[in-house]
């Protein structure tokens, strides 16, 4: 059978297992969990005994030094071959990196800041707007935030998942890396403080509008801002 889930029509009244690899760059890009929250509530079996494969996930964000990578995308824009082409600079800023990371690069630890349950969450937990707090592993440099999200298998015998983390192998999803106006000087025990919000892009439901404001009073850094970023 072939067409959009919201046009087909199945042989069958329900169904007993959905599968579908729904996830995009930090987690929600797309939206294509909309699609899956439809097939579920439309098709899948109502006794408690349906299937969703995965049917958790959980997103995590940490924070980083990237020093050179940062001078490379976002600095880059200061001295453009003797040309000052900085305003560009504050759009290349407000544009989530969607790379690699090197685990050593985490200055923080990392905490989750989304949890879903595919089996029950609705179109409208995928806007959501979560308070974190990151404290500092070492004395370090913070030039961003990164967000990798791990899914998990778990109505079958043995549980099983998998993790878009840097310390774990490589997915096609990598990281997204959220760059900050500032680099941010931390010592090791600080805390940084702040509130994420994600939401569909009004114009393009596929893409996402995200706001991250933070706040750090550190021995070397006093930090209160808040930036809107648009993963597209």
């Amino acid at each position: 059978i072939q067409g959009k889930i919201e046009e087909i029509e199945l042989p069958v009244e329900h169904v007993d297992i959905i599968v579908s690899e729904w996830m995009g760059y930090f987690l929600l890009y797309e939206s294509m969990l909309d699609t899956v929250i439809f097939a579920r509530d439309k098709w899948l079996v109502k006794d408690n005994t349906g299937i969703i494969f995965p049917d958790k996930a959980v997103m995590y964000l940490s924070a980083m030094e990237d020093e050179n990578i940062r001078r490379e995308r976002i600095d880059f824009w200061d001295d453009v071959y003797g040309f000052d082409m900085s305003p560009i600079k504050e759009i290349a800023l407000r544009e989530p990196v969607v790379d690699v990371v090197d685990p050593k690069s985490l200055v923080t630890d990392a905490v989750p800041i989304l949890h879903l349950d595919i089996l029950t969450c609705t179109k409208e937990d995928l806007a959501f707007t979560a308070d974190f707090k990151l404290q500092a592993r070492r004395n370090d440099f913070i030039h961003g935030l990164v967000a990798y999200f791990e899914c998990a298998f778990t109505q079958i015998h043995k549980p099983i998942g998998f993790s878009t983390a840097p310390f774990c192998r490589y997915t096609h999803w990598k990281q997204t890396m959220f760059y900050v106006p500032d680099t941010v000087t931390v010592c090791a025990g600080e805390t940084l403080h702040g509130q994420l919000t994600c939401k569909p892009n009004h114009k393009n439901k596929r893409d996402l509008d995200i706001a991250i404001a933070f706040q750090f009073q550190g021995k070397h850094s006093t930090v209160d801002t808040t930036v809107e970023y648009r993963l597209r």
